[in-house]
């Protein structure tokens, strides 16, 4: 597990990489808005997982619009990576498991851990609690796969659907999260399962103070 001080680290070198770059040619490469505060000095905006990022131009200071709390080290991250894809892309509207991305089987394993086993566990059972709360938390748009699923727009060009199928008396409750093709050239297999994590994890913490739906406890090392 990362160390608060790698978290630091890679932060700062998205910085440095970031900083020299264009803000116009990032903002449209990325989906996100540049914009200027009263004092004229520059900032973009990005939306990402329900919430709206600000970001200074050009020291890069991370700050979330309308809010007085921090945007944490990890998704900094996260919104650093995505920002610095080396070129413009567009959704394509084919959607991929995980293992089809580069280094996707590699990091499996951790994905399934992170993620996809967290979500079918807590969600399973009831899937229609997922897509309450997936609705309410992101924003997210119903989606035809699956018994129940999900379309969260995790950035501006980054859509993530959460996919449930129902168990029977034969099979246990399945499910998966899928990816557009194009996410290839925008996040690498590590950060698509940390932002899948940061996807799920909100889900499961509301879905466990739940009244009416108790969460069992699960193995997400």
């Amino acid at each position: 597990m990362a160390r608060i001080d790698d978290y630091k680290n890679a932060v700062e070198l998205g910085k440095q990489e970031l900083s020299g770059q264009n803000p116009t040619q990032i903002a449209e490469t990325s989906g996100a808005v540049l914009e200027t505060d009263p004092k004229g000095n520059p900032f973009l905006t990005l939306d990402f997982l329900g919430k709206k990022v600000g970001m200074t131009w050009p020291d890069c200071l991370f700050f979330l619009v309308g809010s007085d709390e921090e945007v944490p080290l990890q998704e900094q991250v996260l919104i650093l990576h995505y920002l610095n894809s080396p070129a413009e892309s567009r959704v394509l509207g084919e959607w991929i498991a995980y293992q089809e991305v580069p280094d996707g089987k590699f990091y499996l394993d951790a994905f399934y851990k992170r993620a996809k086993n967290p979500m079918v566990q807590a969600f399973g059972e009831k899937p229609e609690l997922l897509l309450k709360l997936a609705t309410e938390v992101y924003n997210a748009r119903p989606s035809d796969q699956g018994d129940v699923s999900v379309v969260v727009q995790a950035f501006p060009k980054v859509p993530v659907a959460l996919i449930i199928w129902r168990g029977d008396d034969e099979f246990p409750p399945e499910g998966n999260i899928l990816f557009d093709r194009s996410i290839s050239g925008l996040l690498s297999a590590e950060d698509m399962a940390w932002l899948a994590g940061m996807i799920i994890y909100p889900l499961m913490g509301m879905a466990r103070n739940s009244e009416s739906f108790p969460l069992k406890s699960v193995d997400a090392r």
